[in-house]
């Protein structure tokens, strides 16, 4: 005669399934809000100008100048003094495209030698197509 329930054979079983669709909820929502956007170390304030279409085809090399005059082409800072370190560093970086476009990235209280050496430094490169990024002004604005 057996007394009780004979329940060797059922084993504990925890179901993962719900677990699993909340992290995959969580997950999505990460990656959907997330910014892939690589800033730059360097935080510089731009120049104002107005807005314009422009021809953004292949990407530009970028040549930052903070408030202290110190050069930084791409994400390399320019080590050394005058021309001749930075041109080494654009050369460098930049390779045998002399036809890419070269963007000029100084901050708005950078002295106007600083822009003038960078300007120089791309000339004697050889390299033709220049642009200085400014930060676009409100409509209605009166600076």
């Amino acid at each position: 005669m057996r007394i009780g329930n004979d329940r060797r054979g059922d084993d504990f079983e925890i179901n993962v399934i719900p677990l699993i669709d909340v992290l995959l909820t969580l997950l999505m929502f990460f990656v959907l809000t997330s910014t892939f956007i690589q800033h730059s170390r360097l935080q510089v304030t731009l120049p104002q100008a107005s807005t314009q279409d422009r021809d953004m085809d292949t990407p530009a090399l970028t040549i930052m100048i903070d408030r202290d005059g110190r050069f930084y082409v791409g994400s390399d800072e320019v080590m050394g003094e005058g021309i001749e370190a930075l041109k080494q560093t654009i050369a460098r970086n930049a390779g045998d495209d002399r036809a890419r476009q070269v963007t000029i990235r100084a901050d708005a209280l950078t002295p106007n030698q600083d822009v003038v050496t960078a300007m120089d430094a791309l000339g004697q490169l050889g390299f033709t197509r220049l642009s200085i990024a400014t930060t676009p002004t409100k409509p209605g604005s009166s600076q």
